[in-house]
């Protein structure tokens, strides 16, 4: 089998030798120079460079009418790409997700049409064009969520007290957001959400043909918009029950979510689950980790199968749980400028501890990146641990949290911006 991968995310984050047979099939990765490097030295493939000054799929259609070839598969692991990959394979005519299912899980407002149109509770919620256009009247009053219709990392999304809070923020063009804010705002790209408050879950796994083959439920100790304004995040695992195993199920079909890895993200208000999001592909930070370690599974690995056709190799412990409880954790660096990175304080206590799983620490005077990144080896501090019970974890995790900051110089960090 010919098989072309849109190659966005780093190697190791997903080790396509895990679910490819590298020997067996011909694999083309196509992308960056930055990312084409972290391929491992001697893995049987062909790796082709793209400027990375348009698409993916535009470069990728450029190449191929330059060096017409076809291919039996066309994969994406990117959030970013998924788009990219469901314009090439309608192009070339390969099998595999198509424009529109896509589209599904990439457009905010669509995917939550869809769930709403399936009998399940999702936040109410307006394009911002129609809220805009409705004189910022919304059917809900308090706290109300600015985001835009596609996108991750929590990036561009902002809390407001109240509707009419959003609306003379983006009439006065002082949200913040540069897409807003600018001459011509682009308010088609945004929506406002009622806020619902409750705790923040997440549901991973991998699903075939319209199957959940196996599942995890997780709740997360703070927010991914606290990430992104520099607080620390993390989840724990929790007990998995027949009930949201079907909503899950429910709301994976609405979305036409059929084949490969998936993270769903609900909240837990006045005892029913609301919708958020999904994604047809691997949650962030060590997701794929923790389920690896509670489950057996490697998500992207059996993703990879499923895509290919291939029978997938997940053993029956995965379907029972383990006995430990998993939990990870990181730190964000991003908010910091660029001050020089000293380590961590009170975090003594914490690196030898023998629930700690794995601990990944940045080295004092590690330069700090700007964006935001959930990796280890790129944030200050992200680890895994273990306890015995989801309570022992989220407590363990909370601990942390109240515990470990990052230390910064603050003499040079105030002499660098100066300067800048």
């Amino acid at each position: 089998m010919k098989i072309l991968i849109l190659h966005r995310v780093p190697y190791p984050r997903i080790e396509y030798a895990r679910g490819i047979d590298h020997h067996r099939h011909d694999v083309t990765y196509f992308g960056k120079r930055e990312i084409l490097a972290t391929l491992p030295a001697g893995l049987p493939c062909r790796a082709i460079e793209r400027p990375g000054t348009n698409s993916a799929f535009e470069e990728a259609r450029d190449w191929l009418q330059a060096d017409p070839q076809s291919f039996d598969r066309v994969i994406s692991l990117s959030e970013y790409e998924l788009l990219d990959a469901a314009q090439l394979r309608e192009w070339l005519g390969v099998p595999g997700a198509s424009l529109e299912q896509v589209r599904l899980v990439r457009d905010k407002i669509v995917m939550k049409q869809a769930v709403q149109g399936a009998a399940l509770r999702v936040p109410r919620f307006l394009p911002l064009v129609d809220f805009v256009a409705a004189g910022g009247h919304a059917p809900w009053q308090k706290a109300t969520v600015l985001k835009p219709h596609s996108g991750a990392s929590s990036a561009d999304v902002l809390v407001f007290e109240s509707p009419s809070h959003v609306f003379k923020a983006v009439a006065m063009q002082s949200t913040g957001i540069a897409r807003l804010d600018a001459d011509i705002p682009d308010i088609a790209a945004y929506e406002v959400e009622e806020f619902v408050s409750g705790p923040i879950l997440h549901f991973d796994g991998l699903i075939e043909n319209g199957c959940i083959l196996v599942l995890t439920a997780s709740e997360y100790v703070g927010t991914c918009l606290g990430y992104a304004n520099g607080r620390p995040l993390g989840s724990f695992h929790r007990p998995l029950t027949d009930q949201t195993r079907h909503w899950v199920q429910r709301a994976l079909n609405a979305v036409q979510i059929h084949n490969g890895s998936f993270h769903l993200e609900a909240i837990e208000s006045g005892g029913e689950l609301v919708f958020l999001e999904v994604g047809n592909r691997v949650g962030g930070a060590d997701v794929v980790a923790t389920f690896e370690r509670a489950t057996g599974v490697h998500m992207p690995s059996q993703e990879l199968r499923i895509l290919l056709g291939e029978p997938t190799d997940i053993p029956s412990a995965a379907l029972a749980g383990g006995r430990h409880w998993h939990g990870w954790f990181v730190y964000p660096g991003h908010h910091l400028g660029v001050g020089a990175y000293r380590g961590l304080d009170g975090a003594d206590a914490f690196r030898g501890d023998p629930g700690v799983v794995s601990w990944a620490e940045l080295a004092a005077g590690t330069p700090l990146r700007s964006n935001v990144t959930y990796s280890a080896y790129e944030a200050p501090l992200a680890g895994i641990v273990a306890t015995l019970s989801p309570r022992a974890t989220r407590e363990w995790l909370e601990n942390l949290f109240e515990s470990v900051s990052i230390q910064m110089d603050e003499a040079e960090n105030l002499t660098l911006r100066s300067a800048a």
